[in-house]
């Protein structure tokens, strides 16, 4: 996991190594400042002059300043790495999830994704600061001071010997505790996070049901439940604060009591004043140094977990990878299925498709239609290659879809999905998706042909009419129609439109199509639809029914021989036949 996660590093090693020597020389200066002072007590106690006090003052305040000069110069550079570190671990997970295929993502929620982008990566960000900087420190000034205070104080430094390793079992035990709450708390993370993005989502659902209610006691049970586990977690750190004290006032009841005892008796020949007042520094330094070392390690406790979750994004491998040597050209837009058959997890215990065998010639026009879960949407979105055929073969222009280069593959074959999805920024935005070295003039031959371009010019910005994330301020049919002139854009070599023009009117979905006919007739063109008006003129229309054929022909042909397609126009045109 460390590993993975030091490659994120990249071009802040130089500031993250900077930090620990800065902070280095910094832990050394403080360090001797203590042993100067002491020195000077001394020559006091012995009746130096005004001269002597001047020079060693003015040792003081140069130390003083080296000290403060690196540990600023430390802050600065901590500050760059850390914050660079956060921004590469963003940018990769980013990336990382740019290239995973259709398999990948269904395996992380959308929620669960955000968390790891923000809250875990923030984590980790705070506690590499805390490692290249204060875990540098800390222990540099518990080994220093430790050393210094037996050279000062000789065996009365042996009290260290008995607290650490008590100190040590106690933040072992707190840590060794808290681990398994923090594990599960940022589980429960994702939940609260899922119910949030759900609710958000289906705002206008919500409201029309007045479950508004419903909605806001779900939330506070998941918040309730993250709650619970981060109090239970928090209790049992917050005993590391007491108990550092404890130890802390103990070290300094020892050491006043016998060190002035000491003094006392042996008339400051076994300890003088200035070793006394110097020992007490150095029993602050290194206790100050254990507490730090606790917040450290309760930092670095938490944001293991977040680190696990990071590392599990990046190191998740697509399920769709290039070839060796790939395939840079589709021939033309036919395609075949030989013998296919996919189900969309290997746990999976029943195919989404089973033994599918079809030949669609380039320039076709090809009517898919059926009821719900026949799953027409995963036949066509094996020919993106947006998944992989569990059995047989897809072949588009006479290859193998799994011998193209993917990037080669997905520009030749446009995809109108189900859902439909805008991007904010403005409507020319957008439609470059498609084309981004498109012509306004192209946009606009695009927008006529989708039909999209009579609601365009009625905004007061035309082509740049800002279109809010999501496509939230254009209704669903006009959604539909910039997705369909974006797709056009590209002039692919196959063209399928999934159940993409539901939210149209019967009139308009005809003008569409019958511009797409003319516009790019050599375009292999799929549409997937629930109306029969939608794809009874296609070349021919194919039936879907649990995951098989039922039915391949031209509309005439399978009102005669086909009973499913056959109930289906009757139940739409019901009024019509009746008449």
């Amino acid at each position: 996991m460390l590993k993975e996660l030091a490659k994120s590093i990249r071009e802040y090693k130089k500031p993250s190594i900077a930090t620990m020597v800065l902070v280095s020389f910094e832990v050394v200066m403080e360090c001797i400042i203590p042993f100067i002072i002491a020195m000077l007590v001394n020559e006091i106690k012995s009746g130096c002059n005004m001269q002597e006090i001047g020079r060693y003052g003015l040792i003081l305040v140069v130390m003083a300043f080296l000290s403060l000069t690196f540990g600023g110069l430390a802050g600065s550079t901590c500050a760059t790495a850390s914050c660079g570190l956060g921004r590469n671990l963003r940018k990769d997970m980013f990336y990382a999830v740019q290239g995973y295929s259709f398999e990948n993502i269904d395996k992380f929620l959308a929620s669960s994704l955000v968390t790891r982008m923000t809250t875990d990566v923030t984590n980790v960000q705070n506690a590499y600061m805390m490692i290249i900087r204060t875990a540098i420190r800390a222990p540099l000034m518990l080994i220093f001071a430790f050393v210094m205070a037996f050279i000062m104080g000789g065996k009365m430094a042996v009290i260290f010997l008995f607290v650490l390793p008590l100190l040590a079992c106690g933040l072992g035990l707190v840590i060794r505790t808290t681990m398994p709450l923090f594990q599960n708390v940022f589980k429960k993370y994702d939940n609260l996070n899922a119910s949030i993005q759900e609710n958000i989502k289906g705002m206008r659902v919500v409201k029309s049901f007045v479950r508004e209610d419903y909605e806001q006691k779900k939330f506070d049970t998941a918040a309730e439940d993250v709650c619970r586990d981060f109090t239970r977690a928090e209790r049992i750190l917050a005993w590391n604060s007491p108990m550092m004290q404890f130890c802390i006032y103990a070290v300094m009841v020892f050491v006043l009591s016998f060190g002035s005892y000491t003094i006392i008796t042996s008339r400051g020949l076994e300890l003088d004043v200035g070793q006394f007042s110097a020992l007490l520094t150095y029993s602050f330094m290194m206790l100050n140094s254990l507490m730090m070392l606790s917040m450290i390690l309760v930092m670095v406790s938490m944001a293991m977990e977040s680190g696990k979750r990071i590392v599990e994004v990046l190191t998740e491998k697509s399920a769709l990878t290039d070839p060796e040597n790939p395939l840079y050209e589709v021939a033309d837009g036919s395609i075949s299925f030989e013998h296919v058959s996919f189900k969309y997890s290997k746990k999976a215990e029943r195919m989404a498709l089973s033994d599918i065998n079809l030949n669609i010639r380039s320039g076709e026009t090809i009517g898919i239609i059926g009821g719900t879960g026949s799953s027409k949407s995963s036949l066509i979105q094996l020919i993106s290659r947006l998944y992989d055929a569990t059995e047989g073969t897809v072949k588009v222009g006479g290859e193998d879809v799994r011998r193209y280069d993917l990037e080669t593959l997905r520009n030749q074959v446009a995809v109108v999905l189900q859902k439909n999805i805008l991007f904010s920024g403005t409507i020319k935005d957008n439609l470059r998706w498609g084309n981004k070295e498109a012509s306004d003039e192209e946009l606009i031959q695009a927008c006529r042909l989708a039909c999209a371009d009579e609601f365009i010019e009625q905004f007061p910005d035309g082509y740049d009419t800002w279109i809010e994330q999501g496509g939230a301020n254009v209704s669903g049919g006009q959604k539909q129609r910039l997705c369909i002139a974006r797709a056009l854009l590209k002039k692919p070599k196959i063209l399928i439109l999934d159940d993409s023009t539901s939210a149209v009117d019967t009139r308009t979905d005809a003008r569409i199509r019958s511009a797409m006919s003319r516009y790019i007739p050599e375009t292999t063109k799929i549409i997937i639809a629930q109306r029969i008006a939608s794809v009874e003129d296609a070349d021919r229309i194919i039936v879907m029914e649990g995951g098989t054929v039922n039915g391949i022909g031209n509309h005439r042909e399978l009102m005669e021989n086909n009973e499913i397609y056959r109930e289906i126009y009757l139940s739409q045109n019901k009024g019509g036949e009746e008449a």
